[in-house]
């Protein structure tokens, strides 16, 4: 097993977990470099299952019996081992689970191949906080949804932040980064997929009220956290939908709303078949 024991945090084969908690160096380091950072044990396990590869670990010694499998699946890999406190300080923060990898990313598969076997499918426009990036993608793996399209300018469903909290769903759920907005909504129409916009607007349809389960294939579209969908998004759908609210409030955070309409569009074969 190649186990590193560390005796500085200053070690320059730690460049990969340096200062985490900088996201603007985070963003830019990590896309640029092919990288990504796995935080938890099981985290770290649910993106080696699928098949992501490692490029080095790093943890405190009390996690060693729990990944001790994991570490030699990849005896060319190496595993850095130090205390919790110089952990804290290489990275920037306070390990819960003390165990981290960095990981290799993926290359992109095409929009046409992610969509070809799907039948719901989440389109998020310009979402930066990675927690609910990572909240979406929990609530989409676990409520049927095949596939997310992220724009241009949405958050890093690979940042840090965003695995954690999807508790690594971000690897379970297929997900492509557009490049041309809100333009390839008309490739993910030519699919056959029918546009559905989250979005309060006039003329939107409640959504108990509105047939989901009559649409095979059916595009869930969320916004920003603050403007919601922008008017060019908008302008490329076939429907608007609300979700009615109770109590003087207006609107719920998108990361609930977006578990809410995933339950009520799940796609229904039956269904579908009568449609």
């Amino acid at each position: 097993m190649p186990l590193v024991h560390l005796d500085s945090a200053d070690d320059p084969r730690l460049s990969d977990y340096r200062n985490l908690t900088d996201v603007q160096l985070r963003l830019a380091k990590e896309p640029a470099e092919g990288l990504y950072i796995a935080e938890s044990p099981k985290v770290l396990r649910r993106a080696i299952d699928a098949g992501h590869a490692p490029r080095s670990f790093l943890l405190a010694p009390k996690w060693l019996p729990d990944l001790e499998d994991v570490i030699a699946r990849f005896p060319s890999v190496p595993a850095f081992v130090a205390p919790e406190a110089t952990l804290e300080v290489i990275t920037g923060f306070r390990l819960h689970r003390g165990a981290l990898a960095a990981m290799q990313r993926p290359g992109s598969r095409p929009l046409t191949e992610v969509l070809a076997g799907a039948r719901r499918v989440a389109v998020i426009e310009d979402m930066v906080d990675h927690t609910n990036l990572g909240a979406v993608f929990r609530s989409a793996a676990a409520l049927g949804i095949d596939a997310v399209l992220v724009s241009p300018r949405s958050a890093d469903p690979l940042y840090r932040r965003a695995v954690r909290v999807s508790m690594g769903s971000v690897f379970q759920v297929p997900w492509v980064r557009l490049t041309s907005w809100p333009g390839e909504l008309a490739t993910v129409r030519a699919a056959g997929f029918t546009l559905a916009a989250l979005a309060l607007v006039p003329g939107a349809v409640p959504l108990g009220a509105f047939p989901a389960q009559r649409h095979e294939r059916l595009a869930l579209l969320l916004g920003t956290e603050g403007n919601g969908l922008s008017s060019g998004a908008l302008a490329e759908v076939d429907v608007a939908l609300t979700i009615p609210m109770h109590g003087g409030v207006d609107s719920l955070n998108v990361a609930a709303a977006a578990a809410v309409a995933f339950w009520e569009c799940r796609y229904d074969a039956g269904a579908a078949a009568i449609s």
